[in-house]
C-alpha cells in the first residue's frame, strides 16, 4: 500500500460508521422509508376475478365472444372450433344470414372484420323480451388503437339472433 491508500482508510471507515449510526438512530425516530405502491401497481397485485352464470344471457354473450376470439387467434384461424361455437351460440336461422353477410362483405360476421381484435368488452344494454348487449372490440395498441362497437341480441333460450351496429329494436 502506498501512503495515499493508508490515509484514506480511516476516512472511509468514519463515513461508513457515521452512516450506520445515522441509520440506527433514525429507526426509533420513525424516519424510515417505505415503498408505497401506485394504484396501478396495487391493481396489478390484486387477483382478478371473472364471474358468470350459464343462465345469464350477458355472460353467455361474453363467453361466446371470448371463446370465439381465442379460437380465431389460435392456430388454424378458428377452424372447427369457431364453427362449433357458431353452431352452439347462434340461432340456425340467423347463422344463414350471417354466412350470407360474410360472403357479401368478405369479412367475419361475428367480428365484422377481416382480422381479430386484441380485447373485447360486453355491456348489458337491457331489453324486456330478449337480451341486447353492446360489444366493444379493441384493435391495435398504443397510438394505433381503435374500437368497433357492435350490438348483439340473444333470445331467452340463449341463442344469438342478431349481430350488427344496431340491435333488433333499432338502437
Amino acid at each position: 500500500m502506498n501512503r495515499r491508500t493508508i490515509s484514506r482508510l480511516p476516512a472511509r471507515r468514519a463515513v461508513a460508521l457515521a452512516l450506520g449510526i445515522a441509520a440506527v438512530t433514525a429507526l426509533p425516530l420513525g424516519l424510515t422509508a417505505t415503498a408505497q405502491a401506485t394504484p396501478a401497481e396495487a391493481a396489478a397485485q390484486a387477483p382478478r376475478t371473472v364471474t358468470g352464470s350459464p343462465s345469464d344471457s350477458v355472460t353467455r354473450i361474453a363467453d361466446f365472444y371470448g371463446a370465439y376470439i381465442d379460437a380465431q387467434s389460435g392456430p388454424g384461424n378458428g377452424g372447427k372450433l369457431a364453427a362449433e361455437l357458431r353452431k352452439h351460440y347462434i340461432h340456425p336461422d340467423y347463422l344463414k344470414k350471417l354466412v350470407a353477410w360474410e360472403e357479401k362483405n368478405h369479412a367475419d360476421g361475428v367480428l365484422r372484420a377481416q382480422n381479430v381484435p386484441l380485447r373485447w368488452k360486453v355491456t348489458d344494454n337491457g331489453t324486456a323480451d330478449h337480451t341486447e348487449a353492446g360489444i366493444t372490440l379493441t384493435w391495435g395498441s398504443g397510438s394505433t388503437t381503435s374500437t368497433t362497437k357492435l350490438v348483439v341480441d340473444m333470445t331467452r333460450d340463449h341463442r344469438i339472433i342478431n349481430i350488427g351496429t344496431k340491435g333488433i329494436g333499432g338502437k
